[in-house]
């Protein structure tokens, strides 16, 4: 049914993903598909990373360790983008294209009222992709 499911991933926040990173696995397990974890980050040093290629480093890491932790298949996909706030939605729906996915599973938290000023990026993606987005609420 599915052969390639996209997994965004805040690796900063990695803790607070558990419930999506092992949803998606086990769909790819049932389904034989292989999972895409995608990471947007710019340019400036940061937490994960103080250039774009350290910041890639460790997405694929994650990625290695996941898909040994799960025993499916795993790659990863980093995205450069100049200014992440601004253009997260973008590159998220630029990713599902690029990676060829035809699922994504991400997390998302219990709507409250800032979503009326804020949409949520999963809302965003699940009205915008061409594929199937399920949610997953942490």
């Amino acid at each position: 049914m599915y052969t390639k499911i996209m997994v965004p991933v805040d690796l900063a926040h990695v803790d607070k993903l558990e419930k999506s990173l092992s949803t998606a696995a086990k769909l790819a397990d049932s389904f034989g598909a292989s999972l895409v974890y995608v990471g947007v980050t710019s340019a400036l040093p940061g937490s994960m990373g103080h250039t774009p290629d350290e910041y890639r480093e460790k997405l694929e890491d994650f990625a290695k360790a996941e898909g040994l932790s799960h025993g499916v298949s795993t790659e990863a996909l980093a995205k450069l983008d100049p200014d992440v706030t601004a253009d997260l939605n973008r590159a998220l729906l630029e990713a599902v294209d690029e990676c060829g996915a035809d699922l994504v599973v991400m997390e998302s938290h219990v709507p409250n009222i800032t979503d009326y000023i804020w949409p949520s990026h999963g809302g965003h993606l699940a009205s915008h992709a061409k594929v199937s987005v399920m949610i997953v609420r942490g």
